[in-house]
């Protein structure tokens, strides 16, 4: 039974530049890339050599640890280059894309009729394993693991970031042969968490549970509805995946076809017109953002939301997991006595000489500057503010900091990924890297008690 949620703890920070309801096909790229960077923890080992030609849904390269999990081309080209760093780690493969794709055929299946052994291997010979996440550690699910829930969240919550009800439209049949075929794969539920007032399509559909979700920033988090629904504990494994992934999932059971096509929110405050684009896995981003429009030419673009989406360049490409591209202004500029006058323009949880508590529905334009300098933590209690997960933030991210592994256990790091610290690292008047502390401290978890 589904149950309401609400969360009190946490910060709604609007933005200026929220990407308008109209939805374009981005410009076909040249190239694609794929990094093996993003998938944490994974080792490569190259299934093809430059030059080859490839079909969407080919298999690049897989895990060096378990070569059941492959990773596949998302469009039809040429394998161009594959670029390596030092130690000859593979950073980027890039392919030269033709002007149509061509699809690697995997059949049609009716997941059904098929068994939950059926289901793991065909997403795992075909690509589509490397969507799904596990915690604890945040990394792509171990398939030789059952997990005992499966979470989505189709609530965005974050700043500028893709709103689903919108990406979602008149997917429901793809939506509905992917989530089948997850709860095939888990003895447990597979929760789902959609707006308390939202018109979602996965309430129109079996085999979930649905959770209505309602409150502040990071009420969108998958971590949150970890959290409030069934918390994970040592020896426990749950699964998360994002919906658009399941889309994508979901196309390959009705059509065979590994089709990586996305609906990319573009979004920010330096952008002439923010809106939703139509693009594959490992686009080009600049084909959509000339398209947009720049306002300034100083600007910073952000695979991800603001908070915690990573920086690309401006000719970059979209990532492997991302949805929202963000470009804002470059904070690079040096504010005379910024830190000695009453502040009107910016975001900030205190009242001293700050005031935007008195216009909680201000859209703001903020850049990139951190506003003040990294210096030993400062216990001021702002991290409870805006932290809704029954765990301490400051002291599960002290521990990690001095690498206590039995204490990092009890103060519950098996259930938190980098993002559920990002309100934290927000705030933090101490500028620690909050989420590169967790993510440092999960490797070593990972690595010393696997």
């Amino acid at each position: 039974m589904s149950k309401d949620i609400k969360i009190k703890k946490g910060l709604n920070i609007r933005l200026k530049g929220e990407a308008s309801k109209t939805l374009s096909n981005a410009p076909r790229s040249k190239t694609y890339v794929i990094r093996p960077s993003e998938f944490h923890l994974i080792t490569p080992k190259l299934d093809v050599k430059e030059g080859a030609k490839l079909q969407a849904g080919d298999v690049l390269f897989y895990s060096k640890i378990n070569e059941a999990i492959k990773f596949v081309s998302p469009v039809s080209g040429t394998l161009l280059t594959i670029k390596r760093g030092a130690k000859r780690v593979i950073t980027e493969i890039i392919i030269e894309a033709d002007q149509l794709d061509t699809y690697r055929d995997n059949g049609v299946l009716n997941v059904n009729s098929m068994n939950s052994d059926e289901i793991k291997n065909h997403l795992l010979a075909t690509g589509c394993w490397a969507f799904i996440k596990q915690r604890p550690y945040d990394v792509i699910a171990n398939p030789d693991v059952k997990p005992k829930a499966i979470f989505i969240s189709a609530l965005t919550t974050a700043p500028l970031s893709a709103d689903y009800d919108f990406t979602l439209l008149g997917k429901e049949n793809e939506l509905q042969a992917a989530v089948t075929a997850f709860s095939k794969l888990t003895d447990g539920k597979v929760n789902v968490s959609v707006g308390e007032n939202s018109k979602s399509v996965f309430e129109g559909l079996n085999d979930i549970t649905v959770h209505k979700m309602s409150g502040v920033h990071p009420a969108g988090n998958v971590g949150t509805l970890i959290n409030k629904v069934d918390p994970v504990n040592k020896g426990e494994v749950v699964w998360t995946v994002t919906p658009q992934d399941l889309v994508i999932i979901g196309t390959l059971f009705l059509t065979g076809k590994f089709n990586a096509k996305r609906v990319i929110a573009l979004s920010g405050s330096s952008l002439k017109n923010p809106k939703y684009y139509t693009a594959k896995i490992g686009a080009e981003v600049s084909t959509f953002i000339y398209d947009s429009g720049l306002n300034e030419e100083n600007v910073r673009v952000i695979n991800g939301n603001v908070l915690s989406g990573e920086k690309i360049a401006l000719k970059g490409h979209l990532g492997y997991y991302s949805d929202t591209v963000t470009v804002i202004p470059e904070g690079d500029d040096y504010e005379f006595f910024g830190w000695n006058k009453p502040v009107f323009d910016k975001i900030s949880t205190s009242r001293a000489l700050t005031f935007s508590w008195l216009q909680p529905n201000k859209e703001y334009s903020l850049n990139t500057n951190t506003n003040g300098e990294y210096r030993a933590f400062v216990i001021t209690g702002s991290y409870e503010e805006v932290f809704p997960l029954d765990i301490y933030p400051m002291q599960i991210l002290k521990a990690c900091k001095y690498e206590d592994l039995d204490e990092m256990e009890a103060l519950g790091m098996y259930e938190v990924a980098p993002e559920d610290f990002a309100l934290t690292e927000f705030v933090c008047v101490s500028k620690q890297p909050h989420q590169e502390i967790i993510r440092k401290g999960l490797d070593l978890m990972y690595k010393e008690i696997g």
